[in-house]
């Protein structure tokens, strides 16, 4: 299954990138903002799950999220959202956009898995 991973820390993807193939999935692409992001997704069609950053550069996860909603092609892909805004109000408007799940920097190798079996189910 093809992943791609937005952040636009190259430490946090890589941390992700890792703890991604310790769970097996090897095939996982990697953007540093929304708008990189945008480009990776609409020329590669096969992508499956997307793991997104909320403040970035040029295009924010939450725009991006909002983006990839707006197209039917992607309303079953599976979107979660990595970050430190950790308020109930950013959680809410994250998840009315359309992520699947939120998860809160720092986080543990075993949160990421559980958050992933959680949106592959």
């Amino acid at each position: 299954m093809k992943l791609l991973v937005v952040d636009d820390s190259s430490t946090m993807r890589r941390i992700i990138k890792n703890t991604l193939r310790n769970l097996g999935y090897c095939d996982v692409l990697e953007a540093e903002n929304g708008v990189e992001a945008w480009n990776v997704l609409i020329s590669q069609p096969d992508i499956k799950l997307l793991i997104t950053d909320w403040n970035m550069p040029e295009m924010n996860g939450l725009e991006l999220v909002k983006k990839i909603r707006a197209l039917d092609i992607y309303d079953d892909m599976p979107i979660i959202m990595i970050t430190t805004e950790g308020g109930k109000a950013e959680v809410i408007t994250a998840l009315k956009a359309g992520v699947n799940n939120y998860i809160l920097k720092p986080f543990t190798p075993q949160i990421l898995k559980e958050k992933l079996d959680d949106v592959l189910e």
